[in-house]
């Protein structure tokens, strides 16, 4: 049944898929970027590849409805993961502007995060993979 619920968690799907998609797919586009990127945040290089499947794979769970509670569970957890490796910890080593723009970028995350966390609780809503095949759906 479509009504205001089903669209607004469809619509929110969509935007919150539009961040992690093209992500996934940029990381396994510059191989090597991304494993040196990955590797200046202290954890090995390979770890990249992992994160562009997450960020695809979950970004693509999302963006369907399938899965919705796991992959949104998975992408917060990187999410939160990713913001105080990538903009919190290198934020307090920094001064004037550039430590605002890595403040501002790890609270990014943490409403990204928030955001999945609240789409992992409520579920994908009627207009999803989820609704249709019986799964547990926000009303």
């Amino acid at each position: 049944m479509i009504n205001l619920s089903s669209l607004a968690a469809l619509a929110g799907r969509v935007l919150i898929a539009l961040v992690f998609i093209p992500a996934g797919f940029g990381k396994f586009g510059d191989i090597a970027g991304t494993m040196a990127y990955t590797a200046s945040g202290g954890l090995p290089g390979v770890f990249g590849l992992g994160a562009g499947a997450l960020e695809l794979l979950g970004g693509l769970a999302i963006l369907l409805g399938w899965q919705t509670r796991w992959a949104a569970l998975g992408l917060a957890g990187f999410a939160l993961l990713a913001g105080y490796l990538y903009h919190y910890v290198p934020a307090q080593g920094l001064e004037g502007f550039d430590a605002v723009l890595q403040t501002l970028m790890f609270q990014k995350n943490l409403a990204i995060a928030g955001g999945l966390l609240v789409l992992a609780g409520l579920g994908a809503g009627g207009l999803s993979l989820d609704a249709r095949q019986g799964r547990l759906v926000a009303a």
